[in-house]
């Protein structure tokens, strides 16, 4: 579970330098807690959708 995470940080991080990482990085963090929550696609897709929401408002 921890090496997940940390994939995670790492392709966030990686994702910085574009549009600041928020937008992108959220996404990866919903697109993945939404995956591991419901274990569906719709889940995935919804939690993605929704973390890039947050990590563009949080860029502001």
């Amino acid at each position: 579970m921890l090496k997940r995470y940390t994939v995670l940080i790492r392709v966030a991080a990686a994702c910085l330098p574009l549009a600041a990482g928020c937008t992108l990085g959220g996404a990866a963090a919903g697109g993945y807690v939404g995956h591991e929550t419901t274990h569906s696609t719709a889940g995935t897709v919804g939690g993605a959708v929704a973390g890039g929401i947050i990590g563009h408002e949080l860029g502001k």
